[in-house]
């Protein structure tokens, strides 16, 4: 699994290529959630057209989605 983000280092944003690409989703797939409320929301950047996601609830929801198709509980944590 993907290590932890770093807690001094800023919150990246990503757009939307790099969120299909972390997640193997396509576009259409990523709002079809997002309008579920099973993917992070995207954000505003400046420009009505324009918009993101914090890596870091990139990073959750995949994890969320490993745990998941593994049986595994919201509070297991991987062994060492």
């Amino acid at each position: 699994m993907s290590a932890e983000i770093p807690k001094d280092r800023p919150e990246r944003i990503l757009r939307l290529p790099d969120v299909s690409e972390r997640t193997g989703l396509r576009r259409s797939t990523i709002y079809n959630y997002i309008g579920k409320g099973t993917f992070p929301p995207s954000i505003k950047l400046g420009s009505a057209q324009a918009v993101g996601w914090l890596e870091s609830e990139v990073q959750q929801w995949t994890q969320a989605q490993v745990r998941a198709s593994r049986g595994e509980s919201q509070d297991s944590q991987p062994e060492a």
